[in-house]
């Protein structure tokens, strides 16, 4: 097969990438570099088995003429391509914007044009503000102001599901959205306020680790290839076709146990500095107390679990970062 993944420099589509070119397949990447990084693909290019199979565009997917081409050559679409992480958003607000929803919408005129089957990569931010857990796929939506800006990002998402599941409704294009909660694993950065990556970067030069707020807002994590696993097997389910789900670990923890269970793992001497959230991101930041996702419905169609539990994504961010690879 030949695979398009927009954003296949980033995180997580580098690691989709290796996962396709392992399989046999050939890839293709559009990627602006604004988020992702060529170190994240540099060893696939120079891996002599991929040679031949993997084929880099650098330009935004807002360019007509290569996304165009990609799109026709192309089998399946994984769009991964978005302004990523709390601090970018608030950053670079305009822009992210403008990426998250027209950048969408290019990539869902072109795969109705040419009727290729598309996966949405959403967010868990489009839930909100809600405090229950487990989320479900059908919960409402519940956001703060717009004068807060960390909300433009999870409203400028749910924009591109409800896009993609208008030209499903419409146009019968082939569309999947998977709502990703806290990706983890090797060549994340914490640049863009991913915290995983910080903590450690922190804990191995024994410096305090800085916890917003006061720690006790939890999230659950889920190792990236676990992640990558259910996209490949969502993009093969034709009953995945015009649907939402949650991918999401299970393990629910507090940011400030997180913390703790980073310098333990770490063996840092390191100590917990908890910074006000106004101090670290500005007025325009509100944060979500508590994100836990049900796996039901992602469970029930294709089995998936989560198979890395919590104390073994630490160690194996840890281990990538102690290597500096």
């Amino acid at each position: 097969m030949k695979i398009l993944i927009t954003g296949g420099a980033g995180f997580i589509g580098s690691h989709l990438a290796e996962a396709y070119l392992q399989r046999g397949d050939e890839v293709y990447i559009i990627d602006d570099l604004s988020t992702g990084s060529l170190d994240n693909i540099k060893a696939l290019q120079q891996n002599p088995q991929f040679k031949n199979r993997l084929f880099l565009t650098v330009n935004t997917i807002l360019e007509h003429h290569n996304l165009l081409e990609l799109t026709g050559i192309c089998d399946v679409v994984f769009h991964l391509a978005a302004a990523v992480g709390v601090r970018y958003i608030l950053e670079n607000p305009l822009e992210s914007i403008r990426t998250n929803i027209q950048g969408t919408e290019k990539v869902l005129e072109m795969c109705a044009k040419f009727k290729k089957r598309v996966l949405i990569a959403s967010t868990s931010e489009v839930y909100g503000k809600h405090t229950h857990a487990p989320l479900v796929e059908t919960d409402n939506i519940i956001y703060g102001p717009s004068s807060k800006f960390r909300w433009s990002y999870a409203a400028s998402k749910l924009m591109d599901e409800f896009t993609a599941l208008a030209y499903f409704r419409t146009r019968g294009l082939q569309v999947i959205i998977t709502r990703l909660f806290n990706t983890v694993g090797p060549r994340q950065t914490g640049a863009y306020g991913m915290v995983i990556p910080r903590f450690v970067s922190q804990a191995l030069r024994d410096r305090p680790l800085t916890v917003y707020g006061d720690g006790r807002q939890t999230r659950t994590f889920t190792y990236v290839k676990d992640v990558v696993e259910a996209l490949m097997r969502l993009m093969e389910c034709d009953g995945a076709v015009g649907e939402v789900f949650n991918v999401g670990g299970t393990e629910e923890t507090t940011i400030l146990e997180l913390a703790q269970r980073v310098i333990a793992l770490t063996g840092s001497a390191s100590a917990v500095e908890l910074i006000p959230y106004e101090k670290a991101f500005g007025k325009d930041f509100e944060d979500m107390q508590r994100r836990v996702p049900s796996i039901a419905k992602i469970r029930a169609l294709i089995g998936f679990a989560p198979r890395v539990d919590f104390d073994g994504m630490l160690r194996k961010v840890i281990a990538h970062m102690r290597n500096g690879s």
